[in-house]
């Protein structure tokens, strides 16, 4: 929606050719209404379709819509004036319109989907760093037992030798290779190397299942954003008229002292 100032704001949905007052959509949908049912004071009742009326593509704001533009005209002073200049109109009729779009018009309807998704999302991204951890560990392990195979005799020789410093010299790189991939097995446990095949047999499993993760890993993403975003929204209107109606508590206090 774009949302356009005046002394009742205005709506214009994407497909709709001019803007609509927000009280032409009756009393559920007042500002005075909207802020009611925000505050938790009465429930939203949705305007119903009329027979024979074109659908309604610019749905209206439901109940977790701070109508900024209506607390302009109350005339609450320049305190709240930069109060609601603080957040973009713009941005709250975006923010509206995914609610709607939604279904999330109670806030703790908000709250418990935005939990819900944000867990969801850390099981599944832990989920696939979990499989990408592994596959990390076997492409170090295959080439670990690549580098064990390919120095084994040259190390063989070097012991047989009674671990010769002149031959430790000529062979250094191999035998440290060597000693390298042994000590890599010995710190993962490792008593019987796996075969190569089992190996590559595991990883190509892992990949596949972390190519399976993703569309849902992206989804659950999305999904976490757009709600932790709206939330964010939602409880900075709140906060900030909080907030309000404190510094006009104290304004208040401090005349009458």
């Amino acid at each position: 929606y774009k949302v356009k100032q005046g002394k009742v704001p205005s709506l214009h949905a994407r497909n709709q050719k001019r803007f609509f007052r927000m009280d032409s959509l009756g009393e559920a949908y007042l500002p005075v209404t909207l802020k009611a049912v925000i505050a938790g004071k009465q429930s939203h009742k949705p305007r119903r379709k009329i027979e024979g009326t074109r659908p309604l593509e610019e749905k209206v704001p439901a109940s977790l819509l701070v109508d900024i533009q209506a607390k302009l005209q109350e005339g609450k002073g320049a305190g709240y004036v930069r109060w609601a200049k603080s957040f973009n109109l713009k941005q709250a009729a975006q923010t509206l319109l995914y609610l709607q779009e939604n279904n999330l018009l109670e806030y703790a309807d908000l709250e418990e989907r935005t939990l819900s998704a944000t867990d969801s999302y850390h099981k599944m991204s832990a989920e696939i760093k979990s499989v990408e951890s592994r596959m990390a560990e076997i492409k170090m392990l295959e080439q670990q037992i690549i580098n064990y195979s390919k120095t084994k005799h040259v190390f063989a020789e070097y012991r047989r030798l009674g671990y010769s410093g002149a031959f430790l010299k000529e062979h250094e790189s191999d035998i440290l290779m060597h000693l390298s991939a042994k000590k890599h097995f010995d710190k993962l446990g490792i008593e019987k190397l796996p075969s190569l095949k089992s190996l590559k047999s595991e990883y190509a499993f892992l990949l596949s299942r972390k190519k399976e993760l993703y569309p849902e890993y992206r989804k659950l993403r999305d999904e976490m954003k757009g709600l932790l975003t709206a939330k964010a929204n939602v409880d900075r209107l709140l906060n900030m008229e909080n907030q309000l109606h404190q510094h006009n508590g104290h304004g208040k206090d401090d005349k009458v002292m």
